[in-house]
């Protein structure tokens, strides 16, 4: 089975967030199952300077008013087309913000492109590739589903998988009648939005199916709330909608030989572990003492609670525990967070920023890690902490909820809880978590079998795979027939 996947951003060649994770991991996963992937990807600056793209396979000279090339590349195993359309790409700052910090104000038309470019790729703008699925990823890539139901041949299934329903692509309405879509698709059935333009409304719309990234978050989009305003097309889509886990690269995150940790452990060699606790504290610059480490990798948003542990982190050292926050997002978040690491230099360190060799670092050296989330469509950190033996401290929501078994009374007796939920994003909430850690956290023996059992989880690519190419062959058997 061949399948196109369309994507912003993938691992490792260009990466914002969690949608690049698992755009990366998705085609060797699937390629047990006898699926196999080709990844559609802008031509970022970025992504042209790391990979070397081949000769043009397919030419448009009119893509939504520029010029583009469809290139093949391959990278660490990642068979790539990249759209190399200079007009749209070749630009300063990364694939969303521009260089000043802002949106770049064209994003529609670069996203749209894209996405007519996926759909002409589906409709055989490739010789020789005919593709039976095509598998868009989030809002920059919503319009591929859209285009094929509304222009011209439709030729394949589709597939549009939401990673974080809060980014839609929402754009004015003057903005269709550069879009190339047909007058008729500028309604309630396609990607008419409240009066504007939604890629991501007109996508639920227009494909086959609609997956996200938890099966809990498949629920909680289905409400007014969880919907963003789009609950209502959700709950209409029915049977169409449904939660497929994320998983992580295993061998990326693998502490038993992952080089940029100071010392290598497994679950059977968890002593080893100390070696990376302590030059985590050194790095960070904290006071050695016997509290535990708390980390926080994320973005630092409003979505991810940061603001409410922004505010009561003194309450949090008042407890004896120390902190190691890596991240970047809200200005008024991180300048927070940098005043308090001067205000209480030994007890937080903080990098405003994003280092992947540090965030393994941390994982591999701190005692827990924190994710307060409003809402979390999946989550990628709590595996990291899971894999590495960082045990994850998680609001009830989403992806959190399905993949952390909570340190009850009845799980621990068990031996199976691998982490500590608590019920939303508030000072209570987090200091009874905190309270609840230092009390595993005092009986060594009670901890180390904690992050053994954590360590034995499955969070591998390996059983979502297989759903995800169930879900394509349920959705082709009919043309196999």
């Amino acid at each position: 089975m061949e399948v196109l996947s369309v994507a912003s951003e993938i691992y490792p060649v260009i990466k914002t967030g969690g949608l690049a994770d698992v755009a990366g991991a998705l085609p060797g996963a699937l390629e047990p199952a006898g699926v196999r992937m080709k990844v559609l990807l802008p031509g970022y600056p970025s992504v042209l300077n790391q990979v070397e793209a081949g000769a043009p396979v397919a030419v448009f000279d009119d893509l939504l008013g520029v010029r583009a090339e469809l290139r093949p590349a391959t990278s660490r195993g990642l068979d790539l087309l990249i759209l190399d359309a200079p007009d749209l790409f070749a630009r300063e700052g990364g694939p969303y913000l521009a260089a000043n910090g802002y949106d770049h104000a064209d994003n529609w038309r670069r996203f749209a492109a894209l996405s007519l470019a996926g759909a002409k790729i589906a409709q055989g703008a490739v010789e020789g590739y005919r593709p039976d699925i095509l598998h868009a990823h989030d809002w920059q890539a919503a319009l591929a589903p859209v285009y094929l139901r509304f222009c011209g041949e439709r030729s394949v299934k589709t597939v549009l998988t939401i990673h974080n329903l809060a980014f839609q692509g929402n754009f004015s309405a003057s903005i269709f009648p550069e879009l190339g879509l047909p007058e008729e698709a500028f309604s309630i059935d396609g990607v008419e939005f409240f009066g504007n333009v939604g890629f991501l409304k007109g996508g639920i719309f227009a494909s086959d199916r609609v997956t996200t990234v938890s099966p809990t978050y498949a629920r909680e989009i289905l409400t007014e709330d969880g919907g963003m305003g789009l609950g209502g097309l959700l709950r209409m889509r029915g049977d169409a909608v449904c939660g497929i886990i994320n998983g992580i690269d295993t061998a990326a995150w693998d502490p038993a030989g992952d080089p940029h940790l100071a010392s290598h452990f497994d679950r059977k060699s968890l002593k080893k572990r100390d070696v990376n606790r302590n030059a985590l504290i050194e790095e960070m610059g904290l006071e050695p003492d016997d509290g535990p480490i708390v980390a926080i990798v994320s973005r630092l948003t409003w979505q991810k609670g940061l603001d409410v542990v922004a505010e009561m982190a003194e309450a949090i050292l008042d407890k004896g525990i120390r902190l190691v926050v890596e991240g970047t997002g809200d200005a008024q978040i991180e300048g927070a967070f940098q005043k308090l690491a001067v205000r209480h230099r030994g007890r937080i360190g903080v990098h405003i920023g994003y280092d992947e060799a540090l965030s393994h670092r941390i994982q591999g050296g701190a005692d827990a890690i924190l994710i307060p989330s409003r809402f979390e469509p999946c989550g990628l950190t709590q595996l990291y902490g899971l894999r590495y033996g960082c045990i994850p401290m998680v609001t009830r929501v989403g992806g959190l909820a399905d993949t952390v078994i909570d340190a009850n009374y009845a799980a621990l007796e068990a031996k199976c809880a691998t982490g500590i939920i608590f019920e939303e994003a508030s000072e209570a909430s987090v200091l009874t978590a905190m309270d609840r850690l230092l009390d595993i956290y005092a009986r060594p023996k009670l901890w180390r079998s904690m992050q053994q059992t954590a360590m034995q989880s499955d969070v591998s690519w390996t059983t979502s795979a297989k759903l995800y190419a169930d879900l394509y062959r349920d959705m082709t058997k009919d043309d196999q027939e």
